[in-house]
């Protein structure tokens, strides 16, 4: 092999989560401050935790847990970014009586160092050959240019934002639809 883009996907995730881990990977500074991975507010799900969009067991999936964090120090999970979503853009069909003011963190499992970040930082990439749990899916990468690579890499479509997110994307995701 030639090159880390030659080694099987699982290889080479498994690599990029070692570089991640020994700090050998860098990182790439955005427009406003990333959370750090020790210093993120998120909790773990716990076996029990369900997601409120789809009802699957959270921890079961744990490279695309999702979690939006309230004032409280409640949390909810969910099975990838893509429910996520669903429940944002609709909460009172999820979470009745909660509001999005008092959430105060909204964090993703980006792809390549299987970390929780801060959603609204995060670079989407749909219409892959990669799924979640849920099938075709969000996928978070911390940067434009993981962004772009893992779009060129998986036959993503689309790279999008956290405010480019819509009911009616979600809606075509559902159905394979990417445009």
């Amino acid at each position: 092999m030639d090159s880390m883009s030659d080694l099987p996907q699982t290889e080479r995730r498994q690599f990029l989560r070692f570089l991640t881990a020994m700090g050998a990977a860098g990182a790439t500074t955005l427009s406003w401050p990333l959370l750090a991975a020790d210093s993120s507010p998120f909790p773990n799900p716990g076996p029990k935790d369900t997601c409120p969009v789809c009802g699957m067991f959270v921890s079961l999936y744990p490279d695309w847990v999702a979690t939006a964090l309230y004032k409280d120090g409640h949390a909810h999970h969910f099975d990838g970014a893509k429910d996520l979503f669903k429940y944002l853009l609709n909460l009172p069909k999820y979470a009745p009586g909660h509001a999005k003011d008092d959430i105060t963190a909204i964090g993703v499992t980006e792809y390549y160092g299987v970390t929780r970040m801060d959603a609204r930082a995060a670079w989407y990439v749909i219409g892959s050959d990669t799924l979640g749990p849920m099938g075709h899916e969000l996928v978070p990468l911390k940067t434009q240019a993981e962004a772009e690579e893992f779009r060129k890499d998986h036959q993503g479509k689309r790279i999008l934002r956290f405010d480019d997110v819509t009911p009616a994307l979600l809606e075509n995701l559902d159905h394979g639809k990417f445009e």
